[in-house]
């Protein structure tokens, strides 16, 4: 207790600490050390203030072993030192000696002998000269001086003073000399000043085997893992950082069948491993990591093994584990209840593969009974949205717009379950329906069917009513489906979720739909590209827009901005302007389909229309933003639009004037999001040419942008409405869903016999399509 008021009250020993937030969260992390327990989730590792990074040799050295790797080295040592200056106590536990002196010697060696033997022998036997072998310990006292000399000069560049510390094992068994070790590191952390930490490789004898991490309380020193894991615990460290040059634990040695990183392991699953060969450098390998580890975690001090040496990772590890992000192994004592989230994944792909065998008229049944309980169960479901609501009203951080799409009522769940009964409707010939049947040969037929896409990850902020809509669609076009709601409406979740699977236990296929309830950052569940197939994400453009930029592995379907335009032609009529205007900005002007920039033609200046339109603006509270040449017609303008491309979501809208159709168009082109954009005129052929030219998901001619929805498409619901070139663009509902698969019969005999030039012998010959699961759709 006194240490931590000595930490508290002199900040300035300890770095920039600039705010009060940043000192109580690590003062939350010191009252964790003191209690002597680890951190329990990743996420508790942004608190860790006293921080052990051990850099392996495999990290530090070059792919030759000879040298070492400068690159990097000079990248852990930056996100070192960004830490440090953060007011964290960071302390290096490194290898690199032997390496750093083996070039050394080499070099000295080489050039020693090219001049004995060009006095000796002449020129002519330079080639026959071969190196002898170099001993590790010789190496390691020629490179250590070197080492730390690039250590030094490379923090020097982050104002960060250094300090270099060789033990042996010697100096933890003999209690004064440990007792040493503790009291220099402590003054040295308290100056401010970083450890850099290594064995005495020039005097420590060689390692005996089997002879390390013997007992609970001792932890003998034979290679830098257990170094750095005595060395944590000793001064009471909150984190240790392996860093090696594999991606973390595998159930089995990595390149072999099956082998899968281990997220989060816990003293129990020791058993479940099987180890391989070690580092190919260093004399420690994944099993001396793994014990060193397990005895630090039972020590109190909380223990990450991840790769050192990616270069697609290797200039934010350190800080990404730091921020608790998912990256490595994270070793744990406590293990949560449930599956982890890669576990559900899986779970979700068996039961949708049964599910998308079912017949259409069970994933009909299916989706059905659920509707039926949107309204039997509409008490419970409304009982946990107001414990939601007044969850977030008390908190106060929750916009208006957002509550509005928290809050559920009756008649929006009366609404959720007609929009379900119509996609029940829909199931009938998603699934399985042939699209093309060609003859290829004679008794060779290829046909092309529709197929899930197979797991779909739904992110969606506080809206709960896409629950079930996304389930429905899911379930409709026999989709494995994981969900990530707002912690906003977990508690209607929960419970829209539980009567999803019970509807789905009908047919035996209850873990189809996943809700991801742990912890998992979005960012994290985004590189699961292994298991996931497609990612939709549901809020805001900010949301959409961290997601496409996380998600490089898998596609992600959506839009990141609603930036939606009506252009009010010359020849527009004055009532369709005042209606269509009034929906698409004031009936919902927080949705993604509502219109945020006016296009008026110059000849509406100064009419009848353009005053009418200015008062239902006016007197629907809407804030003008006036574009350049708009305002550049106005005496006394509105407060000009500082960006033509803005969403603003609110009652508010940007207005410019254009001298054309045309012109028009190339300003929708260049600040438009190809979202949904409307023209009003009574002109048939320039809303044709609109029509055509208008390169957008959506183009309408004298309707509301709020048109674009999937409700009013008729496909019962959507998933959400995509602005992509590719796959589906506009409201994506059941069919948005869907794949295609190429199912091709044959007897057996026929071969694919190719002519010289590479083409076919066999002529193609399109038959007629039949489609038997859709039944009685294809009749009517």
């Amino acid at each position: 207790q006194e240490y931590i008021c000595l930490e508290l009250s002199s900040p300035l020993t300890h770095g920039p600490l600039t705010h009060v937030g940043t000192v109580l969260s690590l003062y939350t992390a010191l009252q964790g050390r003191v209690n002597g327990s680890s951190f329990a989730h990743r996420g508790e590792l942004r608190q860790a203030k006293r921080i052990v990074v051990k850099l392996g040799s495999a990290v530090v050295t070059r792919g030759d072993e000879c040298g070492l790797a400068l690159g990097r080295l000079a990248s852990t040592v930056e996100q070192v030192a960004m830490l440090q200056n953060q007011g964290r106590e960071m302390i290096i536990v490194t290898s690199g000696a032997v390496a750093f002196g083996k070039q050394r010697l080499r070099h000295e060696i080489l050039l020693s002998q090219s001049v004995r033997q060009a006095l000796h022998s002449g020129h002519n036997q330079l080639k026959d000269m071969s190196l002898p072998l170099l001993e590790a310990r010789a190496c390691a006292a020629a490179g250590q001086s070197g080492l730390m000399a690039l250590y030094e000069a490379m923090f020097t560049q982050y104002s960060t003073c250094t300090a270099q510390i060789l033990v042996t094992n010697l100096d933890f068994h003999d209690d004064q000399k440990r007792q040493n070790l503790n009291s220099t590191l402590q003054e040295l952390l308290r100056m401010n000043i970083m450890p850099i930490i290594n064995t005495n490789d020039a005097v420590v004898p060689p390692p005996e085997p089997n002879s390390d991490l013997q007992g609970v309380n001792v932890i003998s020193i034979k290679d830098n893992d257990s170094l750095a894991a005595r060395l944590a615990v000793e001064i009471k460290a909150d984190l240790l950082i392996v860093l090696s040059d594999v991606e973390g634990l595998y159930n089995s040695p990595p390149g072999t069948d099956d082998a899968k990183l281990i997220d989060n392991f816990y003293p129990g699953d020791q058993q479940s491993i099987t180890y391989g060969t070690k580092s190919r450098v260093g004399i420690g390998g994944m099993e001396a990591k793994v014990k060193a580890a397990l005895w630090a975690l039972q020590s109190g001090t909380s223990v990450v093994i991840a790769n050192g040496t990616n270069p697609k990772v290797t200039g934010h590890v350190i800080t990404d584990i730091v921020e608790g992000k998912k990256v490595g192994t994270f070793f744990s004592e406590i293990k949560p209840a449930g599956h982890s989230v890669e576990q559900q994944t899986e779970i979700a792909r068996n039961s949708g593969r049964t599910l998308a065998s079912l017949h259409p008229d069970q994933r009909s049944e299916i989706i059905c009974s659920l509707a039926e309980m949107l309204t039997e169960k509409k008490k419970e479901i409304l009982a946990a949205n107001k414990m939601d609501m007044d969850l977030a009203f008390n908190a106060g951080h929750l916009p208006p717009a957002m509550l509005k799409r928290l809050s559920l009522s009756a008649a929006k769940l009366d609404s959720l379950a007609i929009g379900l009964q119509q996609i029940a409707v829909a199931a009938q010939d998603s699934v399985g329906r042939v699209l093309r049947r060609t003859r290829v040969a004679h008794n060779l037929v290829l046909e092309q069917i529709t197929v899930p896409i197979g797991v779909l990850l739904v992110i969606f902020e506080a809206r709960p009513d896409c629950l079930p809509q996304v389930s429905a669609l899911a379930i409709a076009s026999g989709n494995a489906l994981l969900l990530k709601g707002g912690k906003e409406a977990a508690n209607t979740n929960r419970v829209l979720h539980q009567l999803t699977q019970e509807a789905l236990s009908m047919h035996g296929v209850r873990e189809a739909v996943q809700l991801v309830s742990t912890r998992e950052e979005v960012e994290d569940l985004c590189r699961l590209d292994k298991i996931i197939d497609l990612i939709i994400p549901r809020g805001s453009s900010q949301l959409v827009r961290d997601i496409q930029r996380t998600a490089k592995g898998i596609p992600v379907l959506g839009h990141s901005e609603g930036i939606c335009h009506v252009y009010v032609d010359a020849d527009a009529s004055v009532d369709k302007v005042i209606k269509i205007v009034r929906d698409s900005k004031c009936d919902y002007p927080a949705a993604c389909n509502a219109v945020e920039t006016l296009l008026i033609h110059r000849n509406i200046l100064r009419t009848p229309l353009f005053d009418q339109l200015i008062d239902l603006l006016r007197t629907e509270q809407v804030k003008i933003h006036a574009g350049p040449r708009f305002a550049s017609y106005l005496t006394f303008s509105p407060s000009e639009a500082r960006c033509l491309r803005t969403e603003y979501g609110d009652l508010e809208c940007c207005m410019e004037v254009v001298d054309s159709m045309q012109e028009a168009v190339d300003h929708i082109h260049k600040y438009g999001s190809s979202h949904t954009d409307v023209i009003v005129t009574e002109n048939e052929n320039t809303a044709e040419q609109f029509l055509q030219q208008l390169d957008s998901a959506c183009v309408f001619w004298n309707a509301s942008t709020r048109f674009a929805d999937g409700y009013r498409f008729g496909l019962g619901a959507e998933v959400g409405i995509s602005t992509a070139r590719i796959h589906a663009r506009g409201p994506v509902g059941l069919e948005g869903l869907l794949t295609t698969k190429w199912v091709l019969r044959g007897d057996g005999h026929t071969v694919a016999d190719f002519s010289e030039n590479g083409t076919m012998k066999y002529l193609h010959e399109n038959l007629p399509v039949r489609n038997p699961l859709a039944g009685q759709r294809d009749s009517n």
